[in-house]
């Protein structure tokens, strides 16, 4: 089956809860996403709450509360707000690539697998019923001689020796002491906590996922999007073609992708979108298929999207292309097109930011285009 860009773009617009938004509570609209990006924490409350018609501003807080929602490091390294009931899949896939075996990593960070398995054996101890701040954490740690000589990298902001712990679901992020982050087990914050399936067993309900919201896709961008490309190449086919008839391949654009089967008759039967969007920093629009697709994020306007030290810039989607980028200066909400892109129609402009301004609980933006 061939498909075109412009209906690919339109089908994730309308699988992503971007157009048409939806009633959807946060957990629907976090398991739809693969979970949020959460490096921001504001950027992750914005990101559900652009898709919802009536913005809840709560609703990542109170499903941290009540354990349905789980923060923690998972992909690409990155902090996300994901279902508790899912993480355990995604965080099976991303620690069978066991980066911190790796000698490059090794080498970087001082730290030998064996002192990551140590670390994570005792960090489980540590925090088993308890939440600790990173310093009380690390001053525990440090106190056994095994692990003093790792004190400064286990400080780091980058959090770089403790990723693989919580790959391993060893930690997770725990309830918030004012503006200090809390560590704990995910056995302590999320009920019913199973642990980690094996990689097989998870991948099927992963790729799943990820192709009904960012298909059609590859095997290589799949791994992109979870890993940065760290597991290896045969086992992530292996795990496509285990799929079997569940994923059906489609031509887009003379590139062989794959879609679920389920979602193939809805993509072939879509229709360009003329819809207008404005979606925040980190968005998973963006972050789901990479800033490297082109069709949806011309190659000659990446480097105002994807911006210095990892900042993913807030976006104008028009028809499902990133049109433009955008922010709010004081009171006023500076929007700048890209060469080759429209203005958005006043009218459609004005909603979209009156929709941002009840989604951040702000009000009284004005506008510029620049």
């Amino acid at each position: 089956m061939k498909v075109t860009w412009d209906q690919v773009l339109a089908w994730r617009l309308e699988r992503q809860f971007v157009d048409p938004r939806t009633d959807a509570g946060a957990g629907e609209i976090i398991g739809r996403l693969c979970g949020v990006q959460a490096q921001v924490a504001s950027a992750a409350r914005l990101s559900v709450a652009l898709r919802q018609r009536t913005p809840q501003l709560d609703a990542i807080s109170a499903g941290l509360r009540d354990g349905s929602l789980v923060k923690t490091w998972a992909m690409r390294g990155t902090l996300h707000v994901a279902r508790s009931s899912e993480i355990g899949s995604y965080l099976a896939l991303i620690a069978s690539a066991r980066t911190w075996a790796k000698p490059a990593w090794q080498r970087s960070f001082g730290a030998t697998p064996d002192d990551i398995d140590a670390l994570a054996d005792a960090v489980s101890e540590i925090l088993d019923g308890v939440a600790l701040t990173r310093p009380e954490l690390i001053t525990r740690l440090t106190a056994d001689p095994r692990f003093a000589r790792l004190e400064d990298a286990l400080r780091s902001g980058w959090g770089t020796l403790l990723k693989p712990l919580a790959w391993q679901g060893a930690l997770c992020h725990g309830p918030s002491q004012g503006t200090k982050v809390t560590f704990t087990r995910p056995a302590s914050a999320i009920p019913g906590w199973r642990g980690l399936p094996e990689p097989d067993e998870a991948a099927p309900a992963v790729i799943a996922a990820y192709l009904g919201a960012y298909g059609p896709s590859t095997p290589a961008r799949f791994d992109a999007w979870l890993t940065r490309g760290s597991l290896r190449k045969t086992v992530v086919r292996e795990w496509f073609q285990a799929m079997g008839d569940r994923l059906t391949e489609v031509d887009v654009g003379g590139e062989s992708r794959f879609i679920l089967a389920e979602h193939a008759d809805a993509l072939g039967a879509g229709a360009a979108s003329r819809s207008v969007r404005l979606l925040g920093g980190f968005d998973q629009y963006v972050l789901g298929p990479g800033t490297n697709e082109t069709a949806m994020l011309p190659a000659e306007h990446r480097a105002r999207v994807s911006r210095a030290a990892g900042w993913i810039s807030p976006v104008v989607v028009a028809g499902g292309r990133i049109a433009g980028v955008w922010e709010i200066v004081a009171d006023a909400f500076a929007v700048t097109m890209f060469s080759g892109f429209d203005v958005p129609p006043k009218q459609a402009l004005a909603a979209e930011v009156a929709h941002v301004a009840r989604a951040s609980g702000r009000s009284g933006l004005g506008v510029r285009i620049a």
